[in-house]
């Protein structure tokens, strides 16, 4: 850092605390992943090698009697945009610099004095490390990949689960990396997009991931209505959390069964599953509120749930840096310790990513392998959600879901004992949001954060389709 900086910061200590407080914002995203260590300085990066598209078939009718299903190149009405909302990463080692650049200035995620003049230091100085880990997952982040091959096999679901929308349309808006937010509004400008679904890629709701992602599109939203464009009138409603929608958890499970069954026999219903999450320092957690802690508690629940709890677990936190109290405990230090109680092997499950990327590629299949066998044990990954087919299922099946109760009445059913039953996962569809989303944080000072809730709760009106 230039002398002139820290003249700014008008000590050597005040400056130290500036980056300190840099390094721990920049790891709170979960989709992009750990940026900075003691030592090494990561960005969001899953595998180089394009996923092959699943072949999914939906089940809602059989080929004999299928419907015609609506396109939005055939078809005479815009499409119904499903808006996948993550942050991004670099595509290319070359872009790892502008990615950072965006996210040190961002003060959604990160509050620095003289945040201007200090975001493209940091940034500079951060780059050389963070394209070295790039080079080491395979050149440049492909979670733009992942986003289109998840979006696009939803689309095709969608259009037949819930033809009263169709053509549905993904479009992608990354918070950090190209397409930004901006060039996805402008992308679904230009195909005349009057309906539209925020639909965040990150299960657990935290401030630092899906609410940052919100309020910027709540900025842009504003933006463009101030300016007249007709995309600044386009009708919103949200999937803002879903961390225990039955189609997810049914994803965990089928994945974590297909690892457990490559373990010896002797050894599959001993061996502990160690649930991973990207941590949050305790300021965040406790000072500020954020339920991002709990949200992910009630993911491993619900899959430790379908699982018949088989196997002991517990859920670590992965990627904190810097001195301050974080959540714990924390992934490496839980491998050492199962390692000293005799533990031959662990079962680690990524639970808080739609997607590969650094933290399962990196952390997890090269550092944290590495140090369970100097410790003697065998670390099994299990596979990042990616394509597998009850995913991509779960991500129809949840947007029709929301699609049906945001566009008509609640549908119920009454059982054989005379109680009845709504239908349609309602606990995610309580209108244009989840009731969570209407309730900030207890430690919240950002008004932006208040502004944006309120704009999206807004009940809109069904759009009648021609």
């Amino acid at each position: 850092m230039s002398a002139s900086v820290l003249n700014v910061a008008r000590s050597q200590a005040a400056a130290s605390r500036i980056l300190s407080s840099a390094t721990a914002a920049a790891a709170l995203s979960s989709g992009g992943a750990r940026f900075i260590s003691s030592t090494t300085a990561t960005a969001a990066g899953p595998s180089a090698a394009p996923a092959e598209r699943a072949q999914v078939q939906s089940g809602a009718t059989s080929s004999k009697n299928a419907r015609s299903l609506a396109t939005v190149a055939g078809s005479s009405r815009p499409p119904t945009a499903i808006l996948m909302m993550n942050m991004g990463g670099p595509s290319t080692l070359d872009e790892t610099g502008d990615f950072l650049s965006r996210l040190f200035h961002d003060r959604e995620l990160i509050q620095l004095p003289f945040q201007k003049q200090l975001a493209p230091l940091i940034a500079k100085r951060r780059t050389p490390k963070i394209r070295e880990q790039y080079a080491k997952i395979g050149g440049g982040s492909p979670i733009l990949r992942w986003t289109r091959t998840q979006g696009e096999a939803m689309a095709r679901m969608l259009d037949e689960l819930h033809p009263e929308t169709a053509p549905h349309k993904a479009y992608t808006a990354f918070r950090y990396a190209r397409p930004l937010t901006d060039q996805a509004l402008d992308e679904m400008a230009r195909d005349g997009v009057t309906r539209a679904v925020g639909f965040t890629q990150y299960p657990q709701y935290s401030c630092s991931t899906t609410g940052s992602s919100l309020n910027e599109l709540y900025r842009e939203l504003q933006k463009r209505k101030a300016d007249g464009k007709p995309e600044g009138d386009i009708e919103w409603s949200l999937i803002d959390r879903w961390p225990t929608f039955p189609g997810l958890i049914e994803a965990f499970a089928g994945l974590i069964k297909t690892k457990l069954a490559e373990l010896p026999e002797s050894e599959r219903h001993n061996t502990p599953i160690m649930f991973s999450a990207h941590s949050l320092p305790m300021q965040i957690v406790s000072g500020r509120g954020d339920p991002y802690p709990a949200e992910v508690a009630a993911t491993v629940a619900a899959v430790m749930t379908r699982l018949g709890w088989s196997n002991p677990y517990r859920v670590t936190w992965q990627s904190q840096v810097g001195p301050s109290a974080w959540l714990g405990p924390q992934t490496s230090d839980t491998i050492k310790g199962w390692a000293k109680q005799g533990y031959k092997h662990v079962l680690a499950v990524p639970i808080a990513f739609t997607s590969d990327h650094i933290e399962t590629l990196y952390e997890l299949d090269i550092e944290l392998v590495e140090e369970a066998e100097e410790h003697g044990i065998e670390l099994k990954r299990v596979s990042s959600l990616n394509d597998d087919p009850t995913f991509l299922r779960a991500l129809a099946d949840l947007a029709a879901s929301h699609l049906a109760a945001h566009s008509s009445p609640p549908k119920s059913t009454t059982d054989a004992h005379g109680n009845t039953h709504e239908f349609g996962h309602r606990v995610w569809n309580q209108g244009s949001t989840s009731n969570q989303m209407m309730l900030r944080c207890p430690g919240c000072v950002n008004a932006t954060c208040g502004d944006a809730k309120a704009f999206f709760g807004k009940k809109p009106q069904p759009v009648q389709r021609a």
